[in-house]
């Protein structure tokens, strides 16, 4: 109680609440133009932090994080590029219910299921910051190996059509993602002689040239034709709302998994959103609608990844171990105020510790209010005929792909691999498991090396696989993700008297 006056003092400083919202409001705008991330926009305002108070640094920085996670997904709704890679799955259902005249719908949903998804994982930030970093500990290189194992079962799901192809998908996902230095071995792979590939193909370059370029190059094939307008509604907000009430456990579960997926250093948004998105696949009863326009896929989506925020803070408060880029920003902000985070950060800066953790909260609600005016607004870009629109998008992805690591190979990349997905999609391909599995496979090669090495040294790589109870447990739930759809499949098949091909 000795603190409440101080925490108090803080949260309503006007200079601190007026940074607060333009934070916010900042990180929406800046989250929504693709290439542009969160990380990038910390990373921009650093600098200017050395100069302000211990709290109203970190109050503007979290303010910035959560508006950056939440704008990504606009860009993702309106014209299918993930403003960052925590709205790769928003995509899947997102871009359909505008292509339908429902972008109103899906930005509202969006706006709802990120304001609650982000205030339960600030809540869990401010209840369970010890229990849950204790839990992030006992993780080591075998458990990191099965969650991408886990993850990438999620191919099955996202195959639409074709799970040949999906698998072909991911194959392709997973070279793209050894391009680089070896995580293990230090070996260059596949470089060709360019030092700016000795860092790998940057993963807003990837996302934009798979979920972008082959949309921009059919707006140009069909440059007769527009995009229709946004028909305006009335009640959308109470509509959506009441609608979510109906469906508490995808709130629930994907805010669990955003939550958790937070904790674990360096999985990030992105895997929280995918893997609740394929949770929400998985539990429904009607399977066959996603990806075409079910907004429970966007409620999934959006939740989770903005409650891994929240998660991502966890292990960088009581361990000084950033869960995810943003939160890394962050870290550097604390130790340029002399801040160091760790185990006695609750005991010797406690009042800025809560102070923190509460306006977290409150940047969340302040997100979800401006998301839900601004929604009908930006839904306006949608009736921009498509010979205004299509190079809007080209200039908009080729500055953020630039301004990555400033390198012109970037914007090569950028073209060359827009048109090979261009022509990956025309024959079926889907750019959701290729982008799973470009994700993953660095993450799952990097946990299979360092298995080996401590496997190696301990004389037993098979008990560091097979007998760690974590890893038990991650391993039935792969096999589980893996043989489900095939089950249920054939169940569908048979029921419907067809043949199993």
């Amino acid at each position: 109680m000795e603190l409440l006056p101080s925490i108090i003092g803080s949260l309503t400083d006007p200079m601190n609440v007026l940074l607060l919202c333009l934070g916010v409001l900042v990180g929406i705008i800046v989250g929504a133009l693709p290439g542009l991330t969160a990380t990038m926009a910390l990373a921009l305002l650093l600098p200017f932090t050395f100069t302000m108070m211990p709290d109203t640094s970190l109050i503007t920085m979290g303010g910035l994080y959560v508006g950056g996670i939440f704008g990504g997904c606009i860009s993702a709704i309106l014209i299918n590029t993930p403003g960052t890679p925590s709205s790769i799955a928003t995509t899947f259902d997102g871009y359909p219910l505008a292509r339908q005249g429902k972008a109103s719908h899906a930005l509202t949903m969006a706006a709802l299921s990120s304001g609650i998804g982000g205030v339960i994982g600030g809540i869990a930030l401010l209840l369970l910051t010890p229990a849950l970093a204790k839990w992030a500990l006992s993780l080591g290189p075998p458990e990191y190996f099965w969650v991408a194992i886990l993850g990438l079962t999620m191919i099955a799901t996202l195959s639409s059509g074709s799970l040949l192809k999906g698998l072909i998908g991911g194959c392709i996902g997973l070279l793209l993602g050894t391009v680089g230095i070896s995580p293990v071995g230090g070996e260059s792979r596949f470089t060709f002689g360019f030092s700016a590939l000795q860092s790998g193909l940057d993963m807003v370059v990837v996302l934009i040239a798979f979920f972008c370029i082959p949309e921009v190059i059919s707006m140009i094939e069909s440059k007769t034709r527009s995009q229709k307008t946004i028909k305006k509604e009335q009640g959308v907000i109470k509509n959506i709302f009441f609608y979510m009430i109906k469906k508490p456990f995808i709130i629930i579960r994907s805010s669990i998994i955003g939550i958790i997926v937070g904790i674990i250093p360096g999985a990030g948004g992105n895997v929280a959103a995918l893997l609740s998105y394929d949770a929400a696949v998985r539990f429904s009863k009607d399977k066959t609608s996603f990806g075409k326009g079910n907004i429970d896929g966007v409620m999934a989506a959006e939740t989770s990844n903005n409650a891994e925020v929240g998660g991502s803070l966890v292990p960088l408060l009581s361990l000084g171990i950033p869960g995810a880029p943003p939160a890394a920003i962050i870290l550097g902000a604390l130790m340029m105020q002399g801040i160091m985070p760790g185990p006695n950060l609750m005991k010797e800066e406690a009042s800025l510790v809560y102070t923190f953790l509460i306006s977290f909260i409150i940047a969340n609600l302040i997100m979800l209010f401006f998301g839900l005016i601004g929604s009908k607004y930006v839904g306006k870009i949608l009736s921009v005929p498509n010979y205004y629109l299509a190079p809007s998008i080209v200039f908009m992805t080729i500055i953020g792909a630039y301004t990555i690591r400033n390198s012109l190979l970037d914007i090569t990349l950028l073209i060359g691999l827009g048109i090979f997905a261009f022509l990956l999609k025309n024959i079926g391909f889907h750019p959701a498991p290729i982008v799973l599995g470009f994700i993953l496979g660095p993450i799952a090669e990097r946990g299979l090396g360092q298995s080996l090495l401590l496997g190696n040294a301990s004389g037993g790589i098979a008990s560091l696989f097979f007998s760690r109870p974590i890893t038990i447990v991650l391993i039935v739930l792969c096999l589980i993700s893996f043989i489900g759809p095939l089950v249920s499949s054939w169940v569908r098949l048979k029921k419907a008297g067809g043949n199993i091909k």
